[in-house]
């Protein structure tokens, strides 16, 4: 829940900051010079691709939870087995070791949209972020029914 909170609060934050630099764009429009329209121009963009930025990752996050539900209801959701360090972090060869039984699940099973999700979730553990987050995409296409280039 705090997690969410966290979320829409940021969001919101980006909406009005974006809503006030589109405003100075419109400003500098408005003006009428070249060199203003020019600016105002460039100002625009930026907010059109943060807000654009802004829906797809919250797309993302609303299906990622989707199958996070639905592989809870299915008892399905991998089990914290991991060991963590006196200060709470998560120990590196125990995140490696449930990352290489993932790994070899869904090699087994490339087509199931579940063991993409674990494997996410192994990935994240193991602070990749970048190939959590590819490994979620897949378990989301594979779970809408389409097929994404590996």
């Amino acid at each position: 829940m705090r997690a969410k909170l966290s979320y829409a609060i940021t969001a919101a934050v980006l909406v009005v900051y974006f809503v006030l630099v589109g405003s100075r764009g419109v400003m500098l429009i408005q003006s009428g010079t070249v060199l203003t329209v020019t600016f105002g121009v460039a100002v625009l963009i930026l907010p059109v691709i943060g807000l654009w930025f802004l829906w797809k990752n919250t797309q993302f996050v609303r299906r990622a939870n989707a199958l996070a539900a639905q592989l809870d209801a299915e008892g399905g959701l991998p089990v914290d087995e991991l060991k963590r360090t006196p200060g709470g972090r998560i120990d590196r060869d125990s995140a490696d070791e449930v990352f290489a039984r993932r790994k070899a699940e869904t090699e087994d099973a490339p087509d199931d949209w579940r063991s993409w999700f674990r494997l996410a979730v192994a990935y994240h553990d193991a602070r990749d972020t970048p190939r959590a987050r590819k490994a979620m995409q897949r378990a989301i296409a594979l779970h809408d029914g389409r097929t994404i280039e590996a």
